[in-house]
């Protein structure tokens, strides 16, 4: 190779640099910009079950934020994304993977399951978002410090916290916040 045919080359990928080095650095910035979009502040997330009917039905795609844990603990009613506490894991389910159900019971709440309602501090729950009273009795327990008491609103047909325990809050990755799909149920959950 000729020293001419070298500086050809090396002129070559310095033009192509120069003329896309622009683009290069905006493909890098909105790539930083995603994932911490996406580690802090908001995701999307995808309904795997009928845990949750009939709020949310499997295959509904949920936009989860981050923020507003930060700036105070989850609220009663809440749904919220979690990943598995640890007796789920051993379980068999995957640190990753995400479980999404509605806080009934926050720490110092004392939560029952008896003739087919829910109790919080000994006060029967309104629950006119469940698929059919729980066939089942729970409780009473009080909620520890740090811990969550979660159920889905299928009652009958949800791996919650009635069968597992309650949930520590450093596993909670945010709360559900909008269903964008389908379209023909997008709003606010």
């Amino acid at each position: 190779m000729t020293l001419k045919e070298s500086n050809s080359k090396e002129s070559f990928w310095l033009r192509v640099w120069h003329s896309q080095k622009e683009n290069l650095i905006l493909i890098l910035i909105a790539l930083v910009l995603a994932f911490l979009i996406r580690t802090f502040v908001a995701e999307p997330r995808y309904i795997p079950s009928d845990s949750m009917l009939p709020t949310l039905h499997m295959g509904d795609r949920l936009v989860v934020e981050k923020v507003s844990y930060w700036l105070h603990p989850p609220m009663t009613g809440d749904i919220i994304v979690f990943e598995p506490p640890p007796k789920l894991q051993t379980m068999g389910y995957a640190k990753d993977q995400a479980f999404i159900k509605r806080v009934i019971g926050k720490p110092g709440d004392i939560v029952a399951v008896a003739n087919g309602k829910v109790y919080l501090n000994n006060q029967p729950l309104t629950e006119d978002y469940i698929a059919e009273p729980p066939a089942y009795q729970w409780g009473p327990q009080q909620v520890a410090e740090n811990e969550f008491f979660v159920m889905g609103d299928n009652r009958n047909d949800s791996n919650d916290s009635h069968v597992w325990g309650f949930l520590p809050r450093e596993n909670i990755i945010g709360r559900a916040c909008f269903r964008f799909w389908p379209l023909k149920r997008i709003g606010f959950v």
